[in-house]
Parts: C-alpha cells; structure tokens; sequence
C-alpha cells in the first residue's frame, strides 16, 4: 500500500502568460530550471506523452506521464502511467505583464516511508526544492 503526499509552490515572473505557457508546454526544456529532472523526451507521434527521468543522491527513477488535460495560458495536467507514481499541475495566472505559476505535485511512496517523509520537515524541504526550481523558471524566463 502507498500513501500520496501533496505539496504545492508558486511564483511570480515578470513575463506575460503567452511567453511563461510557450516556455512550458515545451516539456523538454523543463530540465534548464527543474534541478533534479535530467531529461524529458516527448514520444514521437504521441505529444501528450512523455518519458522522464530524475536524478538526486546518486539514484536514478524514471516514469511515463501522460497530459491529462492541457488549455492553453491556463493549466497541464499530467499523471504518470508507469514508473515513479505522481501527478500534478501547472497553473498560470494572468496578471497583465506578470503571470503567476502556481505548481502542485503529488507522489505516492510507500506506507512505511510516508510516515517518516509526511513530516514538517520533509514537506518543507520537498517544497523549498520545488521553490528553488520555480524561482529558475523565473530567472530562466527573464532572459
């Protein structure tokens, strides 16, 4: 049995929508500001999957995922259909010239390791992570 943790972030970026959503929806390029994916391949023929992998503390998890809904300057939703269980959204909120990216992520581990990680602890690191990816994005975007 496995129990799913949830943590959410979001960020500010001084761009408008259409640029922050084109920067986005190109899967492949999440690996210039999200630290520890290494790599996202879209499948030829099939744009609304993908294969990704993830890379931290000398281990190495790879998945599938699969955009479960996807409108335009508003969300991409995914889950994955085999490897490393997770979900998730990317939203994106207009606000004239700035746009915010509210990010959530879910992830299933195991019952015995969600009672040590469903910690404050981990879920503040988990989330500060995912702040730091975020805030590259930000940066990222800006050029």
């Amino acid at each position: 049995m496995s129990e799913w943790l949830e943590n959410t972030v979001q960020v500010e970026v001084e761009q408008p929508i259409d640029r922050v959503w084109q920067l986005w929806a190109d899967l492949e390029q999440l690996p210039n500001w999200m630290n520890w994916i290494t790599s996202v391949k879209v499948l030829e023929g099939q744009p609304e999957l993908s294969r990704w992998t993830l890379t931290t503390a000398g281990l190495q998890f790879s998945w599938q995922s699969k955009i479960t809904k996807q409108i335009p300057n508003q969300i991409i939703q995914w889950e994955s259909i085999n490897g490393l269980p997770n979900r998730g959204a990317i939203r994106f909120y207009d606000r004239k010239d700035n746009t915010i990216v509210k990010m959530t992520i879910s992830y299933a581990v195991p019952d015995l390791l969600a009672k040590v990680m469903n910690t404050p602890f981990i879920g503040r690191f988990v989330e500060g992570t995912i702040q730091a990816d975020l805030d590259r994005f930000r940066e990222y975007a800006m050029r």
